[in-house]
C-alpha cells in the first residue's frame, strides 16, 4: 500500500525588486516620460517583470522588497566604505523607483522597505517568519548573497534565466553549500558591495577551506593547521588568516543577512490585497501605459476591466 506524499509547503514569493528596476533601467529604451517629461522606461521594464510573475504564478502570498538604504544601512556604519564603489542612483532612477513602489501598492501587493536595511535583510527577516507559519520560501532573485538564505523547503529563481534551485542546488553554482555563502564571502571577498574579504583568499581557496574546517569559526580556531593542507599556498594563507582575522569576522557581518529586521508596513504571511482602481488609473496615465499594460494591471489587481481611455503620445503598448 503506498502511503500518500505529504502536500508541499505554501509558498511566500519574495521578489528583490531593486534588482529588476535596476535591470529594467539599463535595458530599457529611454523613450517613455512622465507628465513632466521625466523617463519611466524602468516603470514599464519592472511592470512587465511583475505582470509577468502575476500572470505565470498567481501567488496568493507575495512581498516585494525595495532597497531604501542606498547610503543609511547599518553595514555603513560597520565599515564606511560598503558599496562605496557604486555611483548614487541619479534623480531619474529615484523618481522611477517611487513610481515601482506606488505600481505594488495599487495592485495590492505588500511592499518591505527600510531605511536602514537593504532589501536582502527584508526578505530573509520575512522568510524566518513566514517559516513559522509553515511556509516556504521562493526568492525571485540572482543575487548570489540571498542563496544563504535556503533550506530544504526553499528555493531560489533567477526570473530572467528561467532557473530555479534550492539549498542542495548552492554547492554546484557557488563552490559551498548554502550555510557557508556568507563565511564564504568572507574570506574571499565580494567585489559588487565593495566587501574587501582576506587579501591573498580568492574563491577556490575559501572553498578549500570551508570544505575542510565547515565553517569561518572553525578555521580561525583551528588555524594552525591550514598551513598543513595539501593546497598550493597554504603556508601563506595561515599568515594571511592570522593577520586578517579581524577583518575577515568583519566581513562576515557584512555579508551575512540580517533576519530580524523590522517589517513594518506589511503583515505575515503577506496576502495578496486588493487592488485600487483609482490609483492604478492615476498611475498608468502619468506614466503613459498603453492599454495592453492597463488591461494587464486591471487583471493582475483583480478588477473589472474598463473602457481604455484615449492614448497620449509617447505612451507605450
Amino acid at each position: 500500500m503506498s502511503v500518500p506524499l505529504p502536500a508541499p509547503l505554501p509558498a511566500l514569493h519574495l521578489v528583490d525588486a531593486s534588482l529588476y528596476v535596476f535591470r529594467a533601467w539599463h535595458s530599457m529604451p529611454d523613450e517613455f516620460r512622465d507628465a513632466d517629461g521625466w523617463p519611466t522606461n524602468a516603470v514599464h521594464g519592472f511592470a512587465r517583470f511583475l505582470l509577468d510573475l502575476i500572470e505565470r504564478e498567481r501567488p496568493r502570498h507575495i512581498a516585494i522588497a525595495f532597497d531604501e538604504a542606498l547610503d543609511s544601512c547599518f553595514r555603513n556604519a560597520l565599515y564606511p566604505a560598503y558599496k562605496a564603489n557604486r555611483d548614487p542612483a541619479p534623480a531619474e532612477l529615484k523618481r522611477q523607483f517611487a513610481y515601482c513602489k506606488s505600481l505594488c501598492a495599487a495592485l495590492g501587493l505588500p511592499v518591505l522597505a527600510h531605511r536602514e536595511y537593504e532589501a536582502d535583510d527584508l526578505i530573509g527577516s520575512a522568510l524566518v517568519l513566514v517559516r513559522a507559519q509553515g511556509f516556504r520560501g521562493v526568492i525571485v532573485s540572482a543575487d548570489k548573497d540571498l542563496s544563504q538564505l535556503l533550506e530544504t523547503h526553499d528555493e531560489q529563481w533567477d526570473f530572467a534565466r528561467g532557473v530555479r534551485w534550492g539549498a542542495a542546488g548552492v554547492k554546484a553554482r557557488q563552490g559551498v553549500h548554502a550555510h557557508q555563502v556568507a563565511d564564504f564571502l568572507a574570506l574571499s571577498g565580494d567585489a559588487v558591495d565593495n566587501i574587501p574579504g582576506v587579501p591573498g583568499i580568492g574563491s577556490k581557496t575559501a572553498a578549500v577551506l570551508l570544505a575542510h574546517f565547515g565553517s569561518l569559526d572553525a578555521l580561525l580556531e583551528r588555524v594552525d593547521e591550514v598551513a598543513f593542507l595539501r593546497f598550493r599556498g597554504a603556508a601563506q594563507a595561515a599568515v594571511r588568516l592570522r593577520q586578517h582575522r579581524e577583518q575577515a569576522l568583519l566581513c562576515r557581518q557584512l555579508s551575512t543577512v540580517a533576519l530580524d529586521a523590522p517589517i513594518d508596513d506589511a503583515t505575515p504571511p503577506f496576502v495578496r490585497g486588493n487592488g485600487d482602481a483609482g490609483m492604478l488609473a492615476a498611475l498608468a496615465d502619468a506614466v503613459g501605459f498603453g492599454p495592453m499594460t492597463r488591461r494587464r494591471l486591471q487583471a493582475a489587481a483583480g478588477l473589472a476591466e474598463t473602457q481604455d481611455p484615449p492614448q497620449h503620445v509617447g505612451s507605450a503598448p
